[in-house]
């Protein structure tokens, strides 16, 4: 007999989903009605976080990618997620393109080819605008941005969930249980409760975020290719449509929906990869992806901790820290997620599969694409700066996709490529707020599929907020101010497992894949709820 079956089983829990959606429709709700009141305070206090805290953003990342390679390398490595010698539930690929498809989404898409554009013209480091080396740092910046601590942030608490899912058994795929180790029974009152909403709004200004850079994209680069006119009805549209797919994919859950849609996104992301790579200046793509990441290796210390505190240029604000607390609030998230399906993988092979296909999959899209961009730029083929300035992001996008051969077929790939990315990182969110608000919850289980779609419509209704309230700007910097107290929260999730790998396993180390046995756990379980 199963342990659901015993411990009875998932059922909506109602005193975390009515605040929990709440504060989802309430956000949706602010932006539509107060949108001016809502970005004067939003960008007021993002200034004092960034001012003050930059400094604890930037040491909280590189000691979450530290501390992710301690896990993977130390004594602990070889810990499996589960309790018997079971093989991973997803193949390598499925669970590569599943993490990589939830982890980064829209974003790649959105940034990819004008992230180094934008560098260009507002280099780092007080270089030249316009310069050779504006170019080459520019590109390289973008590669830092999107790579290692990105995932090692997303790494650790995913490495957290698994244990306290696959090997303690704890009923409930929450970040409150992941706690649960460090403040014990305390997570079942207030702090479990502030805990899980600070990460549900976190989640929703993440999603936020990629919703309002998404949104847009989508909307022109299907207006474009159906040579239609882009105006508020085509957008509605666009998001009905959106909203169908991943509504559908969160409805039929993991194995059937999610997975499926991932696998279907990463193939069709490397084939686009691959024919910008052929049809473009192909030996101009190679070398400065091999510069960059040279260059990247060579500063990464460098660039891990530079805040121009004496000048205050501003890059470090507006870009850096920015990027790190859109990590660091969808570091729990992601830590859900990519938990829930490592089952049957060892500390060792989470960290690094994660870091490996997440850094690798970022870096291939980003340095073929922005090189690809800046060769345009720089010989004059396209005034992609200009261009970028005066009509924005998607325009942008559009215009540079339609310089490649086959411009249609490409053009078309790529608007589904978007639509596929936004879905698949959107029904993974809508999967795992679903799962906060479920309880007996095991790691085999899923939530509720009504449960799972009022989730995927409340998302919609946020998209909708911000198409109507173009409250980007708002979203971004309520990422940014959200982000410090969640670096609390996730130093507390990164204090836990260590504890209970301790408690576990004490100083045991063996070459082969340690499983920690059922008895000891319910015994360790037992004492703390008694």
């Amino acid at each position: 007999m199963k342990v659901s079956q015993l411990q009875g089983q998932p059922r909506l829990d109602l005193p975390v989903f009515i605040p929990a959606f709440g504060i989802a429709i309430m956000a949706a709700c602010l932006l539509v009605f107060k949108p001016d009141q809502a970005q004067t305070w939003a960008a007021h206090m993002m200034s004092q976080v960034t001012s003050q805290f930059g400094w604890l953003f930037v040491c909280f990342g590189f000691g979450t990618f530290v501390f992710a390679l301690w896990l993977a390398f130390g004594r602990f490595g070889q810990v499996k997620m589960a309790r018997t010698d079971e093989p991973p539930e997803y193949s390598e690929l499925s669970w590569a393109a599943m993490m990589f498809s939830a982890g980064i989404g829209i974003g790649l898409v959105s940034w990819s080819f004008v992230e180094p554009i934008y560098y260009l013209s507002t280099p780092p480091l007080h270089i030249d605008p316009h310069s050779p080396q504006a170019a080459e740092w520019g590109h390289m910046y973008t590669l830092f941005h999107w790579s290692f601590v990105p995932w090692a942030l997303y790494a650790v608490p995913s490495v957290a969930v698994a244990y306290m899912l696959h090997v303690r058994r704890r009923p409930y795929l929450r970040i409150s249980e992941v706690c649960r180790p460090l403040l014990g029974n305390r997570v079942d009152g207030w702090i479990g409760k502030l805990i899980d909403t600070l990460i549900i709004l976190g989640l929703v200004g993440g999603a936020g975020t990629s919703l309002g850079l998404g949104v847009p994209l989508v909307s022109g680069l299907t207006t474009s290719l159906l040579g239609i006119e882009k105006n508020l009805y085509t957008e509605l549209g666009v998001i009905a449509f959106w909203t169908l797919i991943f509504g559908a994919s969160a409805y039929k859950g993991l194995k059937a929906g999610i997975r499926i849609l991932s696998d279907i996104n990463i193939f069709l992301a490397i084939a686009l990869v691959l024919l910008v790579l052929f049809v473009g200046p192909t030996v101009f793509i190679l070398s400065m992806s091999a510069n960059s990441i040279g260059l990247m290796l060579d500063s990464f210390p460098r660039i891990s901790f530079w805040l121009d505190p004496i000048e205050r240029g501003g890059f470090p604000d507006a870009w850096t820290l920015f990027y790190w607390a859109w990590w660091i609030a969808y570091a729990p998230l992601m830590g859900l997620f990519f938990g829930r399906i490592s089952r049957g993988r060892t500390i060792r092979q989470m960290v690094l599969g994660i870091l490996t296909w997440g850094s690798l999959g970022c870096i291939s899209f980003l340095s073929v694409c922005g090189s690809y961009a800046l060769h345009l730029e720089l010989s004059g083929a396209l005034e992609v700066t200009q261009l970028l300035n005066e009509q924005g992001i998607p325009a942008t996008v559009v215009a540079i996709v339609k310089t490649l051969p086959f411009s249609k077929v490409v053009l078309a790939a790529f608007t589904l490529l978007s639509f596929v990315f936004l879905a698949t990182t959107l029904d993974s969110s809508a999967y795992v707020l679903a799962s906060i608000s479920t309880k007996n919850l095991y790691g085999e289980q899923e939530p509720g599929k009504r449960n799972r779609l009022a989730w995927a419509f409340a998302l919609a209704l946020i998209a909708v907020g911000l198409l109507f309230a173009s409250g980007l700007d708002t979203v971004k910097s309520l990422t940014i101010i959200l982000a410090l107290p969640l670096t609390i929260v996730l130093f507390v999730i990164f204090r836990a497992l260590t504890r209970v790998l301790n408690e576990d396993f004490g100083k045991e180390v063996q070459k082969d894949a340690l499983i920690v046995a059922s008895a000891k756990i319910d015994a360790n379980n037992s004492d703390k709820e008694n």
